[in-house]
């Protein structure tokens, strides 16, 4: 076991059960077509979208304790970014976030290869990847158009992608969790392999690889598909140019 799998490992395992009690007392947790996992033999992305700081503890709560897929992975911004950010600076700007298996994005390099390396390497290794498309949490309650790195990593790797749609967690004052009036959801879909990406999405010739942004935007219409609203599945659950935001709650 490679040294810096021990550490998220050891983190992940020892907060699953209070963090699936808690989601599940207090969030009303559901959790869907988690099946569509064993659809994989090996290591995989998890691509989610993102509305709240808790979404990175509630994908690896969602999945089994003994799962195969543990310890995951993330990218996260470089420490700097979130030095004005108040409280979530010790949080995901700290120590902690890298103890947990976050591994910083070099961004504003516009080379997916230098910006991505760590990642690449982690899947390579066979660990698994969680990532949020979007490039960040949304801050108005609506899904944000992808970005092309989850893509990119696929590619690269050769891993397959399993989508994953969580609702319920937008805007949710600590209230109103411990009051028990959020109903938590998180539904898995069936995986997405490289070899579906390229054949929706083929590769152009293009300096800025632009054909990751579509693809991308693929994998980000299947999350939106499974969200609760039937009007947001039936308006891009087969658009694979997701241009405008949609909404979730």
């Amino acid at each position: 076991m490679n040294l810096y799998y021990v550490s998220p490992l050891l983190l992940q395992k020892l907060i699953w059960v209070p963090t699936r009690i808690i989601l599940a007392f207090f969030g009303n947790l559901t959790i869907k077509d988690i099946d569509n996992t064993d659809l994989v033999k090996k290591n995989v992305i998890f691509a989610c979208n993102h509305s709240s700081e808790i979404d990175p503890f509630i994908v690896p709560a969602s999945l089994s304790f003994f799962s195969k897929f543990s310890p995951l992975f993330y990218p996260v911004r470089e420490k700097k970014f979130y030095d004005q950010s108040g409280w979530r600076k010790h949080l995901f700007g700290g120590r902690f976030i890298n103890l947990w298996g976050g591994f910083p994005v070099y961004v504003g390099l516009h080379n997916f290869e230098k910006a991505l390396e760590d990642h690449v390497r982690i899947l390579k290794n066979g660990g698994s990847l969680c990532v949020f498309p979007e490039g960040g949490r949304s801050h108005n309650g609506y899904v944000q158009p992808a970005k092309g790195g989850v893509a990119y990593l696929s590619d690269a790797s050769n891993c397959p992608i399993i989508p994953v749609a969580i609702s319920g967690v937008f805007k949710t004052s600590l209230i109103d969790f411990l009051l028990g009036n959020r109903r938590i959801r998180v539904q898995f879909g069936k995986p997405i392999f490289p070899e579906e990406l390229r054949i929706k999405v083929p590769a152009y010739p293009s300096e800025d690889k632009g054909f990751y942004r579509e693809r991308a935007q693929y994998v980000m219409s299947k999350i939106v598909g499974m969200l609760p609203e039937p009007s947001i599945q039936n308006q891009v659950a087969d658009d694979i140019h997701l241009e405008n935001i949609v909404q979730w709650r």
